[in-house]
């Protein structure tokens, strides 16, 4: 299913057929009910400049003028001296708008094409289908598609009444004659220029932009003040309820009191002088209070996070230097004075830890942290920089064993006995290393006959 919108009104163009008639032609370009948005193309013929004009077809209404507006075609010259073809393109957009888009002029030339270039032409399509077929049998599938050819050439030739294969195998040249001329469509654009009744004019359509930025620039400048003034007024309530909560241990009594009172009368300002100020009178008075109150809220956040970055580096100075001190055979590659670095720099960082914390513990809450936790943090990463290197520190690989020599025993004297039973076994029967290299010798016979055989095949 397809939704279109449709135009309300029945919109048409008139104009005169010509200079010495007075009398105007009309049609409905866009009827009512049309489609938005829409494009209609019409065909005039004219020999000067000429008027088209928009019109309104249901203005019943005294009051209302038909006329919508109108449209200029030209100046033009056809080339000819005869009335030129000219194709005019009105466009109904998405906003309910007619008018008239482009105008084109159409004009029919005659190119000559020479007939030498043609005959050239031919010749080399005859040269080409009259080639000799190459010996390669790689070509044939080139062979079958000259015979195709060939075989489609001459049915095209007998349909035609024309000679076989076998007589246009004479020269073919002269019987293609090439056309004396060809007619091409040139387009030239025509202006158009558009005067449409009621509307604003150019010097007053400007002034009306200009008008539309600088009150879009004003509407934007309240906005922002608005932003700004909501911002102080925020601040005042948020901080004010912080001092009398969790701020209140983190400033003392005098500073409190002074800054309560210091809210209390912007809170005034605002909804007396400060009713209508500009953005920088309020951003100038948020930066004053955030003067004073943010050291407080720069305590308070500190205290919180502090214990949670001091257990970060506890954690780390614990894990390497058990690491450090551990037997575990993981660790044993590890050369000792390596280890000793780790131990070290774990003490130092612990030492400094030490003396940090205490310094902060006899620290009322409403003063200024000596342990800040970015400067914890930075310590925890120079442990961690300087001790994870050496405790993972790969094992180096093994290396290869050579086996130990095999020692030959030397051969036990034998009795005359045994010396008389060996010499008939070596004359009867193959020792075993005579029996292992006969079998050996049997396939060397065996693989010969199969290399013959490859070599015949």
């Amino acid at each position: 299913m397809q939704v279109n919108d449709g135009f309300p009104f029945s919109i048409a163009l008139s104009w005169k057929p010509d200079a010495q008639n007075s009398d105007t032609q009309q049609t409905v370009v866009f009827p009512k009910g049309n489609v938005i948005p829409s494009s209609k193309a019409l065909t005039f013929y004219r020999a000067s400049t000429f008027a088209v004009d928009v019109v309104n077809v249901d203005a019943n209404d005294a009051q209302v003028e038909p006329k919508i507006s109108t449209y200029t075609v030209g100046p033009f010259q056809s080339s000819n001296g005869e009335k030129a073809k000219l194709k005019v393109k009105a466009r109904l957009n998405i906003h309910g708008i007619v008018s008239i888009e482009s105008a084109t002029m159409l004009e029919e030339e005659e190119v000559e094409v020479p007939v030498s270039a043609t005959n050239e032409a031919q010749k080399e399509a005859t040269k080409m289908d009259t080639d000799d077929t190459p010996n390669d049998p790689a070509s044939g599938t080139d062979v079958n598609m000259q015979e195709s050819k060939g075989a489609t050439d001459t049915a095209e030739g007998a349909e035609n009444g024309a000679p076989t294969s076998e007589e246009k195998s004479v020269p073919m040249d002269t019987d293609v004659k090439a056309e004396p001329s060809k007619k091409k469509v040139k387009k030239t654009n025509v202006p158009v220029s558009e005067l449409v009744y009621g509307a604003l004019g150019a010097a007053d359509l400007n002034k009306a932009v200009e008008k539309e930025y600088e009150m879009a620039l004003q509407d934007r400048v309240m906005e922002e003040t608005k932003e700004k003034k909501n911002a102080v007024e925020a601040y005042v309530y948020d901080m004010r309820n912080k001092l009398y909560d969790k701020y209140s241990d983190f400033v003392t009594p005098e500073d409190k009191e002074g800054l309560i009172a210091k809210l209390q009368e912007v809170e005034d300002w605002l909804y007396e002088d400060g009713e209508d100020e500009t953005k920088g009178v309020y951003i100038a008075k948020l930066e004053e209070l955030k003067k004073i109150g943010d050291p407080i809220e720069a305590r308070f956040k500190e205290w919180e996070i502090r214990d949670s970055a001091v257990s970060q580096l506890v954690y780390c100075i614990n894990s390497f230097r058990e690491a450090a001190l551990s037997n575990d055979q993981k660790f044993e590659h590890i050369d000792i004075s390596e280890k000793q670095k780790v131990i070290n720099e774990c003490s130092e960082a612990e030492a400094w830890l030490r003396a940090k914390k205490a310094q902060q513990d006899v620290l009322p809450k409403h003063a200024n942290p000596v342990l800040l936790a970015a400067d914890i943090k930075k310590k925890a990463e120079t442990v961690d920089r300087l001790c994870k290197p050496i405790m993972t520190k790969p094992k180096p690989a093994p290396k290869p064993q050579t086996p130990p020599p095999t020692e030959t025993q030397a051969p036990e004297p034998q009795t005359p006995e045994q010396q008389q039973s060996n010499g008939e076994n070596s004359a009867g029967e193959p020792t075993g290393d005579q029996a292992a290299e006969e079998p050996a010798a049997e396939q060397m016979e065996t693989d010969k006959p199969e290399g013959a055989a490859d070599a015949t095949s």
